[in-house]
């Protein structure tokens, strides 16, 4: 079936094992994006030297909000960025055009670094800057934000890792030398400036690879929900023993506040936190501190949702649409009228409840159960018809 890359571009899927890339769809994202902490984390120097560069670019954005006067030109010249659908990961329900970073997000990130973050890049209680403690204080900005502006800050080397794979192993029919937008931040004219590579060429478009090993699924390894659920263990790693009284005391105080029998409820929990965290903002270092100390998690978590996702989404989904393709007409018709569809929905009802197609849809043992994982699989299937 014509679904991934390695079947579009005819290339073994051992030689994109080999270099680390995925092999992504060509059809619909699939839900994986990068967590800029895997680039803080790793014991790569490349890896770590673009996790510097994306901090000086912020640094360089908390500059430019510390003097003041940045006009709406301005934010939509270095917040505002078109994501990076090339890369075919993400949270795009169909296909693999999301919104991107738009003003919105421009201000919201600026009104951050110019109010909350002006020691960005010059932190005394976490080991470095981490370009997610945005969202830990801003609600709108979230997992697909981070991963889009970094995928963006990170575009250079995203484009040059899959050029040296193209040339590598494509034909030149099968790439083009292509101009991208926003490759490149030139500090001293303060422009971003655009860079040509030879890339992937299919569908009108050209294709960015991602390396697995900055890939995770779910969330960022630091993200608010984890920081509100472990909320209880901030206060330990406080060496300060009258702030740690402060904060617990606070705390406590806006719980004990809500006269009830029984115990607050999770909102109650999760908001007597967030109010506790605006007023000990230092609180988000510790925290940011605590899952850096435990940042070896990050890496094998990471690396096994990606597995499970592989499994999953590649190769259990090839193994479907092999089983189709052997045992039924599924793939061999190009009717799209309403009585051929459902002559295939019937096909493949048949796969999956008399041939075996059900093992397909467990994971690691378990029954898939979040329906966006089966509005992927099932998208995958369906379409791939189309692309043989």
């Amino acid at each position: 079936m014509g679904t991934y890359f390695t079947d579009r571009f005819g290339v073994d899927p051992r030689v994109l094992e080999t270099r680390g890339a995925l092999d992504i769809s060509l059809i619909t994202d699939l839900p994986l994006f990068i967590d800029p902490f895997l680039l803080f984390n790793s014991k790569k120097a490349e890896y770590r030297k673009l996790h510097d560069q994306v901090i000086e670019y912020l640094v360089f954005l908390r500059d430019k909000a510390r003097a003041g006067n940045v006009s709406e030109p301005m934010l939509r010249s270095w917040y505002c960025f078109p994501e990076v659908k090339q890369t075919w990961l993400g949270f795009s329900e169909t296909g693999n055009k999301g919104s991107g970073l738009g003003i919105d997000f421009a201000r919201s990130l600026h009104l951050n670094l110019h109010r909350i973050f002006l020691e960005f890049g010059e932190e005394q209680i976490t080991k470095g800057s981490h370009r997610e403690k945005v969202c830990l204080v801003r609600d709108g900005v979230g997992r697909d934000n981070v991963s889009d502006f970094v995928t963006n800050l990170i575009k250079d080397f995203l484009c040059r890792y899959t050029q040296s794979i193209a040339e590598e192993v494509l034909d030149v029919d099968r790439r083009r030398e292509v101009a991208i937008s926003k490759a490149v931040f030139n500090f001293t004219t303060e422009v971003w400036e655009p860079k040509r590579y030879i890339l992937p060429w299919i569908d009108n478009d050209y294709v960015v690879l991602t390396p697995k090993d900055l890939l995770t699924r779910d969330d960022n390894w630091i993200n608010k929900g984890d920081l509100i659920r472990a909320f209880d263990e901030i206060p330990t790693a406080i060496p300060d023993e009258q702030l740690r009284f402060q904060v617990s005391n606070y705390f406590h105080g806006i719980l004990s506040s809500r006269k009830r029998k029984q115990g607050p409820t999770q909102k109650e929990y999760a908001e007597a936190a967030s109010r506790t965290l605006m007023q000990f903002p230092d609180l988000i270092d510790y925290y940011i501190r605590l899952k850096e100390s435990q940042g070896h998690k990050a890496t094998s978590i990471s690396s096994l949702k990606v597995k499970e996702s592989e499994r999953l989404f590649i190769i259990q989904l090839k193994e479907l649409q092999d089983l189709l393709s052997a045992t039924t007409p599924f793939y061999t018709s190009r009717d799209n009228t309403y009585e051929e569809a459902h002559k295939r929905l019937a096909y493949l009802k048949d796969v999956i409840e008399n041939k075996g197609g059900h093992r397909l849809f467990y994971n690691a043992g378990k029954p898939v159960q979040r329906e966006k994982d089966l509005q992927i699989l099932y998208r995958l299937v369906w379409i791939a018809r189309h692309r043989t």
